[in-house]
């Protein structure tokens, strides 16, 4: 009987970044995530698959709307403006880049489900 890898945490977490980051063309879902700036409580990278693209995208947030207050308050600021940080052709480059930014800047994760009628950031 063959012995069991031990388990990859890092892996693990890729594998979970990349399935955020799904498109169902069916109901025009888009999974998106957020990289959230604990300190400063608001977003500071945002990505998802972009259909009009076909490509996954890694924005970083230039602009930002306070949050709101009471049931609507989400605990951080929402990015209203962003620049294209990086393109990727598959979910599991972007989860990659998604990791090193994260562990870089001490960022904390934030899943959205978008609709595609919705505006993409």
């Amino acid at each position: 009987m063959a012995a069991n890898k031990p388990f990859n945490l890092e892996q693990f977490v890729r594998i979970l970044l990349a399935e955020t980051l799904f498109y169902d063309d069916e109901y025009g879902a888009i999974g998106s995530l957020s990289l959230i700036d604990t300190q400063k409580k608001r977003e500071r990278f945002i990505a998802s698959f972009m259909p009009e693209d076909g490509a996954f995208v890694i924005e970083e947030a230039t602009a930002w709307e306070k949050d709101g207050e009471g049931e609507e308050a989400i605990g951080y600021e929402l990015a209203v403006d962003s620049k294209e940080n990086a393109s990727f052709n598959s979910p599991e480059e972007a989860a990659g880049t998604l990791l090193k930014l994260a562990k870089r800047h001490n960022l904390l994760p934030g899943i959205t489900i978008l609709f595609e009628e919705d505006e993409i950031t």
